[in-house]
């Protein structure tokens, strides 16, 4: 324990404010979305932004926009959806993939590390991810969740969604965000399960989630806000102070950048820096239950509708494509998967169906509000082949033993789904298209759409979340191992990880 609280004031000493350079002073409200979405409720985008007040005159010829029930409504049930998809549905997912004797090591890490991320995420999270800074990290103007309520006004802040005058409650946003960055840490827990120390886990996630997630979310989703776009001569000052990636126009709806690809990098980093597990190409590691696992995957199915539709941040119909694309894209990945396995070993099986599930779910996540029913329905038989050749011919190739296959689904499907979201965002096939003006939010026309420039775009983002999360996750991995090392020993790695490291079992005989 000693170990690990000092692995942890390690941390807090790296969180000095000279870490984060920032621009400018900035005013509390600003948030974020995913680039360019389309009408309405953006099109795309995911998570965006506290409303960001127009100019002094208007402001004071209008009344305050004042949330809608229903929209607010919507955002807390899709927020615990999100936490439904955590806990239970991605640790038992996990949990069945592993031997028995580590079954609990799992549970356990999952659960202590969303509900880590979580406080973290309030107590600074949030501030440097979804306020005003420069164009890499937010500000502290929300540190400790202050100004969520407006002394002011006599009730809370107020959040943007991506229709001009249309707002939520900003607690409400922020609880929603809350969810996304637990999961996302959660996910790289996978990569080396069945090997990892408790105290490590827990001093990776800290700093990993200060300087890799926090950063990548600000770059793809924060924006001042459509109701900022007040004029044609403030859009390019307003959109100056959006995250680089939002910038370059880069459309992830719901994170296969800031999500999928980021926690899959950092799972491969963390399987080659923990090692491989005992016995591992000598012994077989056989799931101890493929019920619970297909458990897992049927109740990340059913969260993964708040995690997409949730991102439109209205209940609306941009809400609704999201919905339906999951529920499309997703079913034609676990058939695509099953296909590709009865080809390959001559019988498809119940392992396969469920990772089929979650390749097209994360596959989906960056395109669910930008494409049309057709490009979901490609982009999930695309994940479903592709996330299948992750999982064996490319694991092979990589040589590391990510013991979940968190690269092989989650990078493999995260990098599909954002390339071809240029793709099918295209207005000639289908998709909504993308905002083109946010002063009109006049939507850029079918004839003026090129494929080729926002699949350039897409693969721009795709590249530098590779290389921030992977040098991050290095350096994370690093400090880790100098303070607490990250593996057990030899003997408490055969012994199982429930006994060695919480003393308990998950079954008794």
């Amino acid at each position: 324990m000693k170990k690990l609280l000092a692995g942890l004031a390690l941390a807090a000493g790296l969180l000095a404010p000279a870490a984060w350079a920032q621009d400018a002073a900035s005013a509390p409200a600003a948030v974020a979305a995913s680039a360019a979405p389309a009408a309405d409720a953006a099109s795309a985008a995911a998570p965006a932004a506290p409303a960001v007040a127009a100019e002094a005159a208007s402001a004071a010829a209008a009344p305050a926009p004042v949330p809608n029930k229903g929209d607010t409504a919507w955002m807390m049930v899709s927020t615990l959806l999100v936490i439904l998809m955590t806990l239970p549905g991605l640790a038992l997912f996990y949990g069945g993939l592993v031997r028995s004797k580590n079954m609990l090591s799992v549970l356990m890490q999952v659960m202590v590390g969303f509900s880590l991320i979580v406080v973290l995420w309030f107590l600074y999270g949030y501030s440097f991810a979804f306020t005003e800074g420069n164009k890499f990290i937010g500000g502290t103007d929300r540190l400790f969740m202050k100004g969520i309520w407006d002394n002011a006004a006599g009730t809370f802040a107020n959040a943007a969604t991506f229709s001009k005058g249309v707002v939520i409650p900003e607690i409400v946003f922020a609880a929603f965000q809350a969810t996304f960055a637990g999961i996302t840490a959660c996910l790289i827990i996978g990569a080396f399960a069945e090997r990892i120390k408790f105290a490590a886990v827990l001093a990776f996630l800290v700093l990993w989630f200060t300087f890799s997630y926090l950063p990548i979310a600000h770059m793809v989703w924060y924006w001042m806000g459509p109701d900022a776009y007040t004029s044609a001569a403030v859009a390019e000052e307003m959109t100056a102070k959006a995250g680089l990636i939002w910038q370059w126009g880069a459309l992830d709806f719901a994170g296969g950048t800031v999500v999928h690809i980021n926690a899959a990098v950092a799972g491969l980093v963390g399987a080659y820096m923990v090692g491989k597990r005992v016995g591992y190409g000598r012994e077989a590691f056989t799931p101890h239950s493929l019920t619970l696992t297909m458990v897992g995957a049927s109740l990340l199915w059913v969260g993964w509708f708040g995690f997409n539709a949730g991102s439109a941040l209205e209940a609306n119909g941009f809400a609704a494509l999201a919905f339906i694309n999951t529920f499309a894209a997703t079913a034609a990945a676990v058939l695509a998967w099953c296909v590709g396995e009865a080809l390959l070993k001559g019988k498809a099986s119940m392992l396969g169906a469920a990772s089929g599930a979650v390749a097209g779910l994360v596959a989906i996540t960056p395109a669910a509000g930008n494409v049309g029913i057709g490009g979901a329905l490609v982009i999930g038989v695309v994940a479903g082949f592709a996330c299948l050749w992750g999982v064996s011919g490319l694991k092979k190739l990589l040589g590391a033993d990510d013991s979940l296959d968190v690269f092989g689904v989650h990078g493999v499907g995260g990098i599909v789904g954002a390339i071809l979201t240029g793709v099918f965002n295209s207005p000639s096939l289908g998709g909504p298209s993308a905002v083109g003006d946010w002063v009109t939010v006049a939507m850029i026309a079918p004839d003026a759409y090129s494929i080729a420039t926002q699949v350039w775009t897409q693969t721009k983002a795709v590249l530098l979340t590779l290389v921030w999360s992977g040098v991050v996750s290095v350096i994370a991995f690093k400090l880790v191992d100098l303070t607490i090392g990250l593996r057990v020993t030899e003997e408490e790695e055969r012994e199982g990880l429930d006994i060695s490291s919480h003393g308990e079992t998950a079954y008794h005989k």
